[in-house]
């Protein structure tokens, strides 16, 4: 296939970055990365706060940052890794690409995210990109659950049905639960069933991309094999200011009480709020090197 990319095949919605869920095509398959054999040898050497992993028979409704505390499957990583066909596992690798056979993939994949990032119009420069490694037994769930950036995910084997629902829709995470998820202060998601139609059901096979965009609510069910997904999540300019509306947001509901206008609505009030929140934070960070330097 001829492409302008490493990873992406050409047929991207790019218009639709940052603003609403699509599927594409990847060229990832067969990648010495993401063999079984790589990733048999890789896993085992990852320090433990890289790789968590818990029973992949899980309900949407779960604590998914909490699942492998809450819902451990009492095997080692070892154990887990070679009997995935059977045991109900669901294993998460946190930035593989402290392994040097990831590397060269990791740089590979902003380089594409870059490339489109400035064909959108959204900036140059992918912020704090991360790479996630998943791997899950046949049938496994993952529960309901927002992230706090903007998403691609890739799948290298198995299918999964993925069902991702409007990320500012009040009735689905209301403002403030999403601006403290956002915020990492304290408060979670909460699924309910009865907005299951309110989403859009997309299938994955090996080869398939979803985009999933900033705060998009979603949740997760394999098929019928062993399935090996890799994602890299990642801020644009735009993510990255509406990150930032949205942790003002929560600070200032925390601190004083008063409600401020959702995040999502208004472009030009949450570039205000994501300017006001990074003038703080460097007015902070200039007086504790004052104080440090005194």
């Amino acid at each position: 296939m001829t492409s302008d990319r490493t990873c992406f095949a050409n047929d991207l919605q790019r218009d639709l970055l940052d603003r609403q869920a699509f599927t594409f095509r990847h060229q990832l398959l067969g990648h010495p990365a993401l063999t079984l054999e790589n990733l048999g040898r890789m896993i085992p050497t990852l320090p433990g706060t890289q790789v968590h992993y818990s029973k992949g028979s899980l309900q949407r409704s779960d604590d998914f940052d909490q699942a492998q505390k809450l819902h451990g499957n009492g095997l080692s990583i070892e154990e887990t890794i070679e009997t995935i066909r059977t045991s109900d596992s669901y294993i998460m690798i946190r930035s593989p690409q402290t392994d040097a056979s990831f590397q060269p993939l990791f740089r590979d994949l902003i380089g594409d995210i870059e490339g489109l990032m400035r064909q959108r119009g959204v900036g140059r420069q992918a912020h704090s990109p991360m790479l996630y490694l998943f791997i899950s037994s046949p049938h496994s769930v993952t529960p309901f659950h927002i992230d706090r950036y903007a998403n691609v995910l890739m799948q290298i084997q198995g299918t999964k049905e993925i069902r991702v629902f409007p990320q500012w829709d009040e009735r689905i995470v209301p403002s403030t639960v999403r601006e403290s998820v956002m915020a990492q202060s304290g408060k979670r998601v909460e699924w309910k069933p009865e907005h299951e139609a309110l989403g859009t059901a997309f299938h994955l096979a090996p080869g398939d991309a979803l985009h999933i965009p900033l705060a998009a609510g979603h949740h997760v069910l394999n098929g019928p094999e062993v399935s090996i997904s890799l994602s890299i999540f990642f801020h644009t300019d735009a993510t990255r200011s509406l990150s930032q509306a949205m942790a003002l947001n929560d600070l200032v509901r925390r601190r004083t009480g008063l409600p401020l206008g959702a995040v999502g609505r208004s472009p030009l009030r949450d570039a205000v709020k994501a300017g006001v929140w990074r003038t703080g934070r460097n007015l902070l960070a200039a007086l504790r090197g004052r104080t440090a330097s005194t």
